[in-house]
């Protein structure tokens, strides 16, 4: 029997949720609908956390205690859904308690910490999984598909532009909030990490952390991206501009129905005999709107870390893939302190072509 037969044969994994703030809730509601798993603990310190928690979902079991969470043998996979900070202590204590761990983004607040946490799960054989959660959508894996067929030819570069109004954190600046969603989708598209990073931002507010910051980024194909995230503007953006040879994309996920448009505009250059004969033909062609699935990419997420559990499947967003938006998170902040670009240390490929081993979105 193959290892999906085999992954069907076996008993529900159990799985516990170390977090029920912000965003601990929408991994508690889509973990619930998971056929092959059971959801069999909420830990949150809040005890008002909890009990809603466990109000809405009287088959699950709450603490306040991490240990008795870590030391329950039935539990297979620990869900990390806590402040940045503490990402690195609770992940290496659920390996080294043998639980498989999903750790929201950014994955810790060092490359230093990244490679502890990736060489315990290795040690432990354990699978660690990190929330890059953009990966999973549908938008961006059609514009992925899109990239990976030529149609838009050679890439020449991308700006991405994700504001909003709030929310502020206390404890790290925009760039570690917002950032590493554009970050892990471009990694993800181009199949590589920035080799640079040269970043400006400014602490509008008083509570002492950038609210407001641009990254200008290079990669080793030639490729240059430029990132705007802002916690202070009027309007909610989410928008990728990617301009290729052949044709331009633009990737608005605000947008409700067509979220990718592909262009078939361009600059036609003919390379001149004499300079009189210096020429540039502007093309404007068809826009097209590709067809998009309806799945919700956190629940396309959570049944992919189960199945790799279940599996031993390689996660997509892997403890490399979460490691390189660390490392360019890094960059950016010493770069911000420097006035400078800083290069970016890359280890190997972004992700290790295991996209086919992601599920579906569809609710089975």
């Amino acid at each position: 029997m193959d290892s999906a037969g085999d992954a069907k044969s076996m008993p529900k994994t159990n799985v516990a949720l170390i977090g029920h703030g912000y965003w601990g809730p929408n991994l508690l509601r889509n973990y619930m609908e998971i056929p092959d798993a059971r959801m069999k603990w909420v830990c949150d310190r809040d005890p008002q956390r909890l009990a809603k928690a466990t109000t809405r979902y009287p088959s699950v079991l709450g603490t306040q205690e991490v240990d008795e969470v870590l030391g329950d043998p039935e539990v297979d996979a620990v869900l990390v859904a806590t402040p940045i900070s503490t990402h690195y202590d609770l992940t290496m204590r659920a390996l080294r308690s043998g639980k498989h761990v999903f750790v929201e983004k950014p994955m810790a607040t060092s490359m230093a910490e990244c490679d502890e946490m990736a060489a315990c799960a290795e040690e432990h054989g354990r699978k660690l999984m990190v929330g890059h959660t953009f990966v999973y959508s549908p938008p961006v894996r059609v514009v992925k598909r899109i990239l990976d067929s030529g149609e838009l030819g050679e890439v020449y570069f991308a700006t991405c532009l994700r504001v909003n109004l709030g929310l502020h954190q206390k404890d790290v600046s925009v760039i570690w909030d917002l950032a590493p969603h554009d970050l892990s989708i471009l990694d993800y598209w181009l199949g590589e990490s920035p080799v640079s990073v040269q970043a400006t931002g400014r602490a509008c507010l008083s509570i002492g952390q950038p609210d407001v910051a641009f990254l200008a980024m290079r990669y080793a194909s030639g490729i240059i991206a430029e990132l705007q995230v802002s916690w202070l503007s009027p309007v909610k953006l989410r928008r990728t501009v990617i301009v290729g040879s052949r044709k331009m994309l633009v990737y608005d996920d605000t947008e409700s129905v067509e979220k990718v448009k592909v262009f078939d505009e361009g600059v036609d250059f003919r390379d001149p005999e004499t300079f009189g004969e210096y020429q540039l033909s502007y093309r404007t062609g068809d826009v097209f709107s590709p067809r998009i699935d309806s799945a919700e990419p956190l629940y396309t997420e959570a049944k992919h870390f189960i199945e790799c559990v279940r599996t031993g499947c390689t996660p997509l967003t892997d403890a490399a893939a979460g490691r390189a938006v660390v490392a360019a998170l890094e960059a950016a902040e010493r770069s911000m302190t420097s006035a400078k670009p800083i290069t970016a240390e890359r280890r190997g490929m972004v992700f290790n072509g295991q996209e086919e081993a992601v599920a579906s979105g569809s609710r089975a």
